[in-house]
């Protein structure tokens, strides 16, 4: 069976894709991919993943699990979300690395599904503007203690997924940036369920009508009726139009105030996770989507 694991990350978007995910169960189930609501898995993995950590999955422990996920169900491709599945917000970090128990934790899922061919999709983002938002979920008052007293310009994407591509080898990872998220939506959502390219989605435009007018979607969607058959790095390029025109800049702007924080700090930082995004694709295993 071919399993995927979609892990967040936290403050990307992650439940609106699962919202997306759901609206094309009955579309998918016909193909033979199955997407179960999070209800019937989340608490589950997360005391079984628990568990793991003092003793080894028994013999019966993938059958249960899957037993209890599809519900009698059957599937060719099963597709799971838990942004939490690494920790919450507010424990995200520790000592500068991001995700510091998702090495184990894919190792025990691996462990836990022997014979399946597992994938785990994640959604990255700019430390910049990630560490804030998580900060203010954690009881921690600065950012200093927070990140554990590293410098904010190492804390490195690179190395969570080096680390996981070592603890589970024989896991695939695809990547994403979540600023490039609205161009790339739809194949991010072909590409978790195995549809083939071009092949026909509920919601493809969920997170684009987040950010853009109501008059500028309206006109998007006019403008593909009248030029169809575009592929879609024609229809991103119209996309990237539209949203230099119509996006709503209070949806895409942030405001960031970290004390210490200078904006050449945020520059550069921001500089390196472009750098980071470059040294992503070149981990063996790791597939970038790119607009």
């Amino acid at each position: 069976m071919q399993l995927v694991l979609h892990t967040g990350a936290h403050f990307t978007e992650e439940e609106r894709l699962m919202k997306c995910l759901l609206r094309n169960t009955s579309m998918l189930s016909k193909k033979g991919v199955v997407v179960p609501g999070p209800s019937r898995y989340r608490k589950l993995l997360k005391e079984i993943l628990n568990a793991l950590q003092t003793a080894p999955a028994s013999d019966a422990a993938r059958d249960v699990v899957l037993d209890a996920i599809l519900d009698d169900e059957t599937a060719d491709r099963v597709v799971l979300s838990h942004p939490f599945i690494f920790g919450a917000p507010r424990a995200s970090v520790y000592r500068g690395m991001i995700f510091h128990k998702a090495p184990e934790r894919m190792q025990h899922f691996c462990d836990l599904f022997p014979h399946d061919d597992i994938e785990m999709f994640i959604a990255i983002r700019n430390p910049a503007t990630l560490l804030p938002a998580l900060l203010q979920h954690s009881p921690k008052h600065d950012m200093a203690s927070f990140i554990g007293g590293t410098d904010p310009r190492m804390v490195r994407w690179s190395e969570t997924l080096t680390a996981i591509r070592e603890a589970a080898p024989r896991l695939s990872i695809t990547v994403w940036c979540n600023e490039d998220a609205p161009l790339i939506w739809s194949q991010i959502i072909r590409d978790m369920t195995g549809l083939e390219h071009g092949e026909k989605i509920t919601g493809g435009f969920d997170l684009l009508s987040s950010i853009m007018s109501d008059e500028g979607m309206k006109r998007f969607r006019t403008y593909l009726k009248t030029h169809k058959g575009m592929s879609e790095m024609q229809k991103r390029r119209v996309i990237a139009a539209f949203l230099d025109k119509f996006a709503l800049e209070d949806e895409i702007e942030e405001e960031l105030d970290v004390y210490g924080w200078t904006e050449a700090l945020i520059d550069e930082m921001s500089d390196i996770y472009d750098e980071d995004v470059l040294e992503i694709q070149r981990i063996p295993g790791v597939t970038m989507i790119t607009p």
